[in-house]
């Protein structure tokens, strides 16, 4: 190959450092425009909840937020549940099945088989199926149909324009994070979840337009929602002392503890609905009876909640709204979410977590109202989801109980740490991995990255003279990463490139192969697994 050849290919390589910038600018740019939808589709999903919920328990026509529970007839309960479950049945198999589900995983999904593509019709089937769903009872949050809603937006936005499957990943995940904060003005948790969860990397090419569509939607939820916090806690009488911070420990470890009995019970629940001797259909509405019996027990634990959310987190809740909301509301959402209802997990979760740490509460030493609540309900986020930050980064801008920040940091990681040791899988990724899909959640640099080519290349005194003079159909640089000589191997479909000096120009010092990449690999091999006294 010629040298202009060889510095083409070369440049290939190195394609997507010479574009990040331009490419990064361009998709932040569309990356505004899906925020403003995403925080649209916020509100109407809002405002669909309201209107079916209103619809079926007060028989009134209003888009005003209200609780399902309340002093309604016994066969209302228990079988409005049952009649939004065959709704939802129907719509999933004659209009798609994508909006089975709690819609994260469903995202997952897209993004890691699916090109991140999004059919259109979900983004109307997921926030009808949805708002159906918990607007006839059902136990479950919006945030779950939001992110698929706002993905879809993202998605199909990304499909008409001529775009890389990574491009339309970030456009996705930025409809995605943009509806998440505008559900709960929560901008930084919405990022957070976008990186923890759905990105699969930290990259200026994705993280700048995730953040450019969720500021755009949080401005948007400021004129459609208002921008006080959701459930506003006051701090001003605080008392936190050294051992109220070490229970914090306990608190995290019970949460930890919940957060794994509650993903068990959804699996478990459904494995049992997938062995029932008829179509998926009809589990939804079995589901539907679950949750129907569950509100003739504690009607407060029926729909989204917020209003008793707000309760345990501002300590106005009563000793039997709280037992009755951790034992029922855990009970009717991991057993009905296993049925393949329509529905997403983080309300539910701030519920069960905030009623678990005021159970807790009644016993701990007394910091604040709400105190135990906040830290019970930072814990099982973080359980459940495996997401630390974003439980403790959620619940700050839920709360804007900025002081109580390192509380909900131990509390969080405890419960993180726990469920890490006990759980192969969060509730998230074992859909997933049952799906025959591999999910890795740990991040780490490649080792590739921190290697350069002069590193490990063979030098010419080791090599015949024949061998250095006969130089393979590509070549690279000497501080090239091995990363780079990764990537132009994959690229060129070659396992080997001579090493050219910058100085004297382009003066063969050496040849790099396909094996030489297994040094990084082996060096990662022995920090990780290696052990030795440094210090005698």
């Amino acid at each position: 190959m010629s040298a202009a050849g060889g510095k083409a290919a070369h440049r290939g390589a190195h394609l997507g450092d010479f574009t990040v910038t331009p490419r990064m600018l361009l998709i932040a740019g569309w990356a505004l425009l899906v925020g403003a939808a995403g925080a649209g589709a916020s509100w109407l999903l809002l405002r669909l909840i309201a209107l079916v919920t209103n619809l079926v328990f007060f028989q009134r026509v209003s888009t005003e937020m209200t609780a399902p529970g309340g002093h309604h007839p016994w066969w209302l309960i228990l079988f409005a549940p049952v009649a939004g479950g065959l709704v939802i049945g129907l719509m999933a198999r004659y209009g798609s099945e994508k909006i089975r589900g709690h819609g994260m995983p469903e995202a997952i999904e897209a993004i890691l088989i699916g090109g991140s593509k999004v059919a259109p019709r979900v983004a109307g089937l997921k926030p009808v199926s949805a708002a159906i769903s918990i607007g006839t009872g059902g136990p479950f949050g919006a945030e779950g149909p939001i992110i698929m809603t706002g993905g879809a937006i993202g998605s199909i936005l990304a499909q008409l324009l001529r775009l890389s499957a990574d491009e339309r990943k970030t456009l996705l995940v930025s409809g995605a994070a943009a509806g998440m904060a505008a559900t709960f003005n929560s901008p930084m948790a919405a990022v957070l979840l976008a990186v923890e969860l759905l990105l699969f990397e930290w990259r200026p090419r994705s993280f700048v337009p995730v953040v450019a569509a969720v500021s755009v939607a949080t401005v948007c939820r400021g004129y459609l929602l208002g921008k006080a916090p959701v459930f506003p806690v006051p701090t001003a009488g605080m008392h936190l002392t050294t051992s109220a911070e070490a229970l914090c420990v306990v608190a995290g470890l019970t949460g930890g503890a919940l957060a794994v009995a509650a993903t068990w019970l959804v699996y478990r629940a459904e494995d049992a609905f997938a062995k029932l001797p008829f179509h998926w259909m009809w589990w939804p509405a079995i589901g539907g009876l679950i949750i129907g019996l569950g509100g003739l027990v504690e009607p407060r634990a029926l729909g989204v909640g917020y209003d008793v959310i707000d309760q345990l987190l501002t300590g106005r809740a009563t000793t039997s709204l709280i037992i009755g909301i951790l034992v029922v509301k855990t009970l009717i959402w991991s057993l009905s979410l296993g049925s393949g209802t329509s529905g997403g997990v983080l309300a539910p979760v701030f519920m069960i977590g905030g009623a678990l740490g005021a159970a807790e509460g009644l016993v701990l030493p007394h910091v604040m109202p709400g105190f135990w609540a906040m830290m019970g309900l930072a814990a099982v986020v973080g359980g459940v989801m495996r997401s630390p930050l974003t439980g403790v980064v959620f619940t700050l801008e839920l709360t804007h109980a900025w002081s109580a920040g390192l509380p909900l940091l131990i509390s969080s990681t405890s419960a993180y740490a726990l469920s890490a040791l006990l759980l192969k899988r969060s509730v998230l990724t074992e859909k997933i991995a049952r799906r025959g899909l591999h999910l890795t959640r740990e991040y780490s640099t490649d080792p590739l990255e921190t290697f350069f080519v002069e590193e490990v290349m063979d030098r010419p005194a080791a090599l015949p003279l024949q061998r250095t003079g006969e130089l393979p159909a590509v070549f690279v640089r000497p501080d090239d990463t091995l990363r780079q000589v990764a990537y132009l191997f994959a690229e060129q479909g070659v396992t080997e490139a001579a090493v050219l000096a910058h100085h004297p120009a382009d003066q063969p010092i050496g040849v790099i192969t396909l094996p030489h990449l297994l040094h990084a690999r082996r060096h990662d091999l022995t920090e990780e697994h290696h052990r030795e006294r440094v210090l005698g």
